[in-house]
């Protein structure tokens, strides 16, 4: 049993044996060390023995139009970062780059021969472009320039070159872009123009076409439609009471002209009574019609007026001349004398009645005229107001043509104001701009390469190289160090053990091979430490 606890401790033991790796490292320092060392000092001395190079670098500010937009509101694209990245592409194009190597004779050292498309591509290579966010890292509020070169004049010269450019470029790339904006909106804003004229035109053209049966003539055509039809109705009643009256003409005449051909007493007399006075009824209630609706002065009461006191009269006449044949029905020549008189006054009578009822003819005639032309006036505007509807229809869809032009054009002349607005602040420099916050820096240390950090990666590397060899020694050597080992390859177990006999020289022997791995990795540390601070200290 005590036999396998001790196996048991010894196997949990085999997880992390130091006393194993602290004899590694006592036997194989050496193997380590010098690894180390070299593997630093292969780093470290390319840090110095490849080319440096020199970046500059300055920050542009991207500063915001001087006049509020809710006064004047911007006609370029507002999106900083399309913008920057257009110019970039622009100033980074082969012909700018060109002017920039030539000008300042760029990559002439071992490039004689390269073509210009392979210095172009060189140049792109050393030159960077990186933007700087806002506190909410939304807006962009700047954006840094650097180029790399062997020379830092030259880095710095050429910073300057990209610096001017991406200013420059800018400012025309607003300008350009805002008036490009402005002569577009007016080019829009001239067939806006175009188009709401013609459709003006068509709109006069229309209300000409159509004139007096347009919608917003509807009321007037009505009232006079009213009028006409008042009028109508007043011509029609003036007709009938003039053929009624040369019908009593008529029959007047008639009588009279039989009365003249009559001797001895008259006895038609009487029987025209009625008949006078159901005309003069007739008359009087025309009268009083007409009264009610117009004024004294109205044609039609007028001649109504003369009519009635013709026809009064006449019956007071023909009531006289019955009245003289009743008294002297009786009597011989004196009645003769009388017949004879009465003869003449009834032919005078006849004639002044065929003259009332010629007048009356002609009075028929032109009214009857009247009637028809207002019949045709009446259905003149009836016709019109029938057509109401469909001209609506029909100024509706050109008014809606012509409305819709209006609005585009007003719109874009409200557009077309404030564009020229903005291009002319864009003119005077006072939109967003970019400004350089600083010159372009004069490099005095080169940015590659980083020497301080070539010094950690050549750490690095040494360490890897040093426990590499160390680990390969470790696995080429066939000995055997220690008791666990030995116990490990014999199959039975150890009775006795014999102790070690360490002599003088020995010992001696030991201690010197230790002072000896111990300087030396002071030595190592140190310079690589030296090393490390030059590095530092010259950048």
């Amino acid at each position: 049993m005590p036999e396998v606890l001790e196996g048991a401790e010894e196997q949990q033991s085999e997880g992390l044996d130091i006393q194993r790796y602290l004899g590694v490292a006592r036997r194989r320092h050496m193997y380590f060390l010098i690894p180390l060392l070299l593997g630093w000092l292969l780093v470290w001395g390319a840090s110095w023995v490849l080319p440096p190079r020199y970046k500059s670098s300055t920050l542009i500010l991207v500063e915001q139009p001087t006049m509020p937009k809710d006064y004047v509101a911007p006609n370029v694209n507002e999106d900083l970062q399309d913008r920057l990245q257009s110019i970039t592409q622009q100033i980074l194009s082969r012909t700018r780059l060109l002017s920039i190597i030539d000008k300042l004779h760029l990559y002439g050292e071992g490039h004689d021969q390269a073509s210009p498309d392979a210095r172009v591509e060189q140049m792109r290579k050393d030159i960077s472009v990186d933007l700087v966010l806002g506190e909410t890292k939304k807006g962009i509020t700047g954006f840094t320039v650097a180029y790399s070169a062997r020379d830092p004049q030259v880095a710095q010269q050429v910073t300057s070159e990209l610096t001017d450019l991406f200013i420059d470029e800018n400012l025309k790339a607003r300008q350009q872009e805002s008036e490009d904006t402005t002569k577009f909106i007016e080019d829009q804003l001239e067939n806006a123009r175009n188009s709401l004229a013609e459709q003006e035109a068509k709109v006069r053209e229309y209300q000409g076409k159509h004139e007096g049966e347009l919608p917003s003539q509807q009321a007037s055509n009505l009232q006079i439609l009213s009028g006409l039809q008042s009028q109508l109705q007043n011509e029609q009643d003036a007709v009938n009471t003039a053929k009624q009256q040369g019908i009593y003409l008529q029959a007047l005449l008639d009588q009279y002209r039989a009365l003249s051909g009559t001797s001895g007493t008259i006895d038609a007399g009487p029987t025209d009574l009625p008949a006078i006075d159901q005309r003069l009824e007739l008359l009087r209630a025309k009268l009083a019609d007409l009264s009610s609706h117009y004024t004294d002065r109205y044609p039609d009461i007028r001649n109504l007026k003369d009519e009635i006191a013709k026809t009064e009269k006449m019956r007071s006449e023909l009531l006289a001349g019955l009245k003289d044949k009743a008294k002297d029905g009786g009597k011989g020549d004196d009645g003769q004398v009388a017949h004879g008189t009465e003869n003449r006054a009834q032919n005078s009578q006849i004639m002044q009645l065929e003259s009332q009822l010629q007048v009356n003819r002609s009075e028929i005639k032109n009214r009857e005229q009247g009637v028809a032309s207002l019949t045709a006036r009446v259905n003149e505007y009836q016709a019109r107001l029938n057509d109401a509807p469909a001209r609506e229809q029909e100024l509706a869809d050109l008014t809606r043509g012509y409305d819709q032009s209006k609005e585009n054009y007003d719109d874009l002349l409200k557009k077309k104001n404030g564009s020229a607005m903005a291009t002319s602040m864009e003119q005077m420099q006072q939109g967003e701009r970019f400004r350089m916050l600083d010159p372009p820096s004069l490099p005095t240390t080169p940015d590659f390469p980083n020497r301080l950090k070539f010094c950690g990666i050549g750490l690095g590397v040494g360490l890897a190289l040093g426990l590499l060899v160390v680990a390969g020694s470790e696995f080429m050597d066939d000995r055997l160090h220690t008791e666990k080992e030995i116990k490990a390859l014999l199959p039975i177990g150890i009775l006795s053990e014999i102790p070690e006999v360490v002599i003088p020289s020995d010992e001696r022997r030991r201690k010197r091979r230790m002072l000896f791995g111990w300087t030396m990795a002071a030595f190592v540390f140190a310079v690589i430490l030296a090393g490390s601070l030059f590095s530092f200290l010259k950048g």
